[in-house]
């Protein structure tokens, strides 16, 4: 009997498949996108003293392979626009007074102002910079404390990993609720004999793809809401934005993960199949969404697919909404690669269902 499910397993094209071929993506993937090491920190600087010693300093996190600068600004007011846009992860920020503090034996206040809205790719930052300092230290005289650093962290002060982490459970389980539900829906339909006789009433295909997608999105949205009570009520996390702007997101958002989750259903032939398509999909979406790593941080070529990825979109806006509280117009520009994924995705959908090519 082993014997014979064994070769039975292993002679399915499919089933190879499924054994084979998600192991490998899903290792690359974890290999490539699942790391805390910082191998490139985005920064600019606002250097107001101009000296020899701001220049060294910069010069030593310009000649690390870790920091590399974006942009330098000419003064503080342009601070909040490259940590907003999330162009850089964190500012140096070098005052007037410091080379001569320096040069009188005291202290040079350095500012720092890092992105809260991911509590551990700014705390292993703020590491590094720390370790420059150290060696800017010994360089400079030999005095260890030549150098102090003020740091600054936006949106989350005091670094509590919950406000970075709650917030994007909104996106991640509707998500995974909303692919499952779309995603057994017509499956079901054929498991039960009942989706031939579906196709034969007077709906139209479009009538069926809204009828099978309105529940989850349903669903979905109410699930996210369930989060937001408790984020907002049981953890007393402080939500700076509105709500209109993340519910759109967030409807937005459902409908491209219904789109996906229709496609696969149209293409499965059982609820099995529909299970294991979704967990297949479900992992690399997660990690390619930014939830736990930044995105800047993967090769560039997963950067792309990433573009591809709804959930990356929906917790980026958000966490913008929640922690730094954006307007819709702020992250509008997030709103467009989830509308492609939907536009794509339930009309193949319908498609799929009209011409029943299962």
């Amino acid at each position: 009997m082993c014997q014979k499910e064994m070769l039975s397993t292993l002679k399915d094209p499919s089933t190879r498949a499924i054994l084979i071929v998600p192991v490998i993506v899903q290792s690359i993937l974890f290999g490539y996108a699942a790391t805390y090491n910082l191998e490139q920190v985005p920064y600019a600087c606002v250097d107001q003293s101009h000296s020899r010693a701001s220049v060294d300093f910069l010069a030593k996190l310009d000649g690390t392979k870790v920091f590399y600068r974006v942009e330098t600004l000419l003064n503080a007011n342009e601070i909040a626009n490259v940590i907003d846009s999330g162009k850089a992860l964190m500012v140096i920020h070098i005052e007037p007074d410091f080379a001569s503090h320096l040069e009188e034996g005291e202290r040079g206040n350095i500012q720092v102002i890092t992105d809260g809205r991911n509590t551990m790719t700014a705390s292993v930052a703020s590491g590094y910079l720390n370790r420059i300092v150290d060696d800017f230290n010994r360089s400079w005289g030999g005095n260890l404390d030549a150098i102090r650093l003020e740091t600054v962290t936006w949106y989350n002060p005091n670094l509590i990993t919950r406000w970075n982490f709650l917030p994007g459970l909104m996106g991640l389980l509707s998500l995974i609720q909303v692919l499952l539900l779309s995603g057994l829906s017509v499956a079901r339909e054929r498991e039960q004999g009942t989706f031939d006789q579906l196709l034969v009433t007077p709906l139209s295909p479009a009538e069926i793809l809204i009828g099978k997608a309105v529940p989850p999105l349903i669903v979905g949205l109410t699930q996210a809401t369930i989060v937001l009570l408790i984020c907002r009520f049981w953890f007393k996390i402080p939500m700076a934005g509105s709500i209109f702007p993340l519910y759109l997101t967030l409807i937005i958002f459902t409908l491209s993960c219904t789109g996906i989750g229709l496609s696969i259903s149209a293409i499965s032939s059982s609820m099995q199949q529909v299970m294991v398509y979704s967990f297949v999909l479900l992992l690399p979406m997660v990690l390619l969404s930014g939830l736990a790593t930044p995105v800047h941080n993967m090769p560039y070529i997963l950067q792309i697919l990433t573009y591809a990825d709804p959930l990356r979109f929906a917790l980026e806006s958000i966490r913008r909404i929640y922690l730094e509280g954006c307007t819709t117009v702020e992250i509008a520009f997030n709103f467009l690669p989830m509308l492609v994924v939907a536009v794509l995705t339930l009309p193949l959908a319908g498609w799929l269902f009209r011409n029943k090519l299962v």
